[in-house]
Formats: C-alpha cells, structure tokens, sequence
C-alpha cells in the first residue's frame, strides 16, 4: 500500500481551493493589455503609502529572522485598539488564525456550525481537522442567526460568522447578534470573521470586540489584505481573551509572520489618510456599480464591503466573455450558481466591467 492510500478519508473529501490565474498569465493567454482584476477583493488603491516607505528603509534586515512575537505590531494595535496586549495573536493572513482556531479548540468529530455561501476557508480547516460541519442556509443572502441558534447542540464547539459575509458583502446586525450569544455556551468558539469591517458604515452593525468577556470565548479575525491594501504580504491579527489567545500561540508556529508583513502593517496601523481614502474610493465604487448594474436591469445584492454579487446567469459564458475584454471576475462556487462576485475597483475599472457586461447582455445602459 503506498503512502498516498493511507490519507484518512477526511483528507480525501476536501475539495480544494482553486486560484485564479495570474493576470500576467491571463493577458497572455486572451492577447489583451491593461486588464481590470476585480476577483479577489484587493484595494484598487494599493498598499498604505507608510507600509512601502517602511518597506523599503528595512529591505537590508532580511536575513535576520523575524520577531516570533510581532513586538512592535502588538504594540501599535494594542493602543489603536484600546486592547491589553495579550489579548492579540498573528498569523499569515487571517486564513493561518482560522486554521490555528480550529487545530488548537476542535478534534476530529467536533462539530462545527457555518453558513452555507460563506468563506471557503472556513470548510478547508474544518475539513483537514476531520470536524463534523453543520451548515445553516442564508436569510436574504443574510447569516441568519436565528437559524444557526437552534441548530446549536451540545455537540457544537464552534461557529464561524463573516461579517460582512463574503460572498454576499451583507451583514447580520446587533440585535441578531446579541440574541444569539445568549444561546451559546461558554465552551463554544465563536469565531467573528471581520475581515471587511473597515468599509461597513451601517450604524446598526456590531462590532465584536464590544462582547468579549470572561465568561464568552470570541474570537475576532482582522486582516491588513483589504483596507490596507497589504495582501501580498499575508498578515492578520486576531483579539480574543488572553486564555484564548495563549492556547493559539502554543499551535503557532515560531516565526510565523514574516518580517516584512510587519514593518509594512506596524505602519499602515497608522496611515489614516490611506485608510479614509480607501473607504471613500469603495463608498463611491458601490454606488456606481449599484446604479450602472440597476440600469441594465441586472439584480445585485446590496454589499456593506468592498464587492458586490452580481446575478448575471450564464455564469460560465459571462466569465469568459468578461476575461477576452480583460475584465476579470469571480464566480462563487455551487451556492451561489447564477452569479459572479466583483470587486470595487478604481473608476476606469468598474467602468470597464459595466461596459463589459452590457454588451455581453446585450443590453442598453452605459452604467453612468
């Protein structure tokens, strides 16, 4: 029997992630120049101004290890925060801290409660660890928290909620969100995936951080990728309880975040002008889509993030027809099977995806 046949069956069912190809790749491959990359929801602004100046004064310091214990990074967001240091833990994106959530408070057969239509991520930890997932379908492309309190059971050890949901860029609210805690258990992860909350500017939206407490294990999971601008770099933060915290660093692995993730996101905690910028670019973004996409007579669900589900049908043939006109875009998996999801981008970008789509629909309306 070889190596291979012996992978538990667990491994066996994951379906893998698939990227997307590189845009480079992409051009090549179509014959076209100056595509519009709007599939993985990437500040069409760039990185913070701060993180690449801080880049480059330290580019001479890579063979040096990186601090095991992101000194500098936890101070800064301890104060931008309001947060004891010890309530923080890093990781390679956020992706690495659901993962480490997951290896450190589950076993294999725990159960696990998600949405269906959420982030894959979620289901790929799950699945390595062997964990029993429970999906609870969405309310209006909404996480429908009513639903997912009942289906809580003494079984359940942990439930990951993004808010904003990706990929729908809609929000649950504070009164769901306060009904819910009450019904779950303190030996219950609840994992706030916040990854979009920069751009949200709903008042009635919760922000997590607001109910942690001793007798409550949140898990809250940020990310430099987004409003930063600092994908490349693979670097996001979690705050939870100290207890919480120190359980993840002992599945950490040393060195995790790398030297560069943190000079450039021990800047950007503080470049406010690339931050309000970004926000105001999306803000613009959304409603320009929102309106060009009405025009054409095209549904598309309200986002409080930095892309918006568009229902085009076809999904296949609109995704192929938008790659030869150098418009690229996401499609959404099984849940969501008639639509693709589109990041804001700059306003030449969202321009050209409009255009784009309006003549593969055949359709009048310019998106103005």
């Amino acid at each position: 029997m070889s190596i291979a046949e012996k992978v538990p069956d667990h491994i066996r069912r994951i379906v893998p992630y698939v990227p997307g190809k590189p845009i480079d790749e992409v051009e090549r491959e179509y014959g076209i120049r100056g595509s519009a990359k709007l599939a993985s929801n990437e500040n069409p602004l760039g990185p913070s101004p701060k993180a690449v100046a801080a880049l480059r004064e330290r580019l001479g310091e890579l063979h040096l290890y990186p601090d095991g214990g992101c000194f500098h990074l936890r101070r800064a967001l301890s104060a931008k925060l309001s947060v004891a240091p010890e309530r923080l833990v890093f990781g390679n994106g956020s992706n690495e801290l659901i993962d480490l959530a997951v290896r450190t408070f589950l076993r294999p057969g725990d159960e696990a409660l998600l949405s269906q239509g959420t982030f894959v991520a979620y289901g790929l930890s799950l699945g390595a660890m062997g964990a029993a997932v429970r999906t609870v379908p969405l309310k209006d492309f909404v996480c429908d928290l009513e639903a997912m309190g009942r289906a809580l059971t003494p079984k359940t050890r942990c439930v990951f909620l993004a808010n904003p949901n990706n990929p729908t860029g809609t929000i649950y609210r504070r009164p769901e969100w306060e009904d819910f805690l009450e019904r779950v258990g303190p030996d219950v992860l609840v994992v706030a995936d916040e990854a979009y909350f920069e751009y949200v500017d709903d008042p009635g939206y919760p922000d997590s951080l607001d109910d942690q407490r001793e007798d409550r294990a949140v898990l809250t999971l940020r990310t430099f990728s987004k409003v930063y601008g600092l994908a490349g770099l693979r670097i996001g933060y979690g705050i939870a309880h100290p207890d919480v915290v120190a359980m993840m660093d002992q599945v950490r692995s040393p060195f995790n975040v790398n030297a560069a993730a943190q000079w450039a996101a021990t800047a950007a905690v503080d470049d406010a002008e690339h931050l309000r910028r970004s926000v105001e670019v999306n803000r613009r973004g959304l409603a320009f889509l929102a309106e060009g996409l009405t025009a054409l007579g095209v549904e598309w669900v309200p986002s409080q993030a930095n892309f918006i589900l568009v229902r085009t049908g076809r999904v296949g043939h609109v995704y192929e027809e938008l790659l030869r006109q150098g418009v690229i875009v996401r499609p959404v998996g099984p849940e969501f099977p008639e639509h693709v999801r589109v990041t804001v981008g700059t306003p030449d970008e969202n321009r050209k995806f409009l255009d784009g789509l309006s003549r593969i629909l055949g359709r009048s309306g310019d998106g103005a």
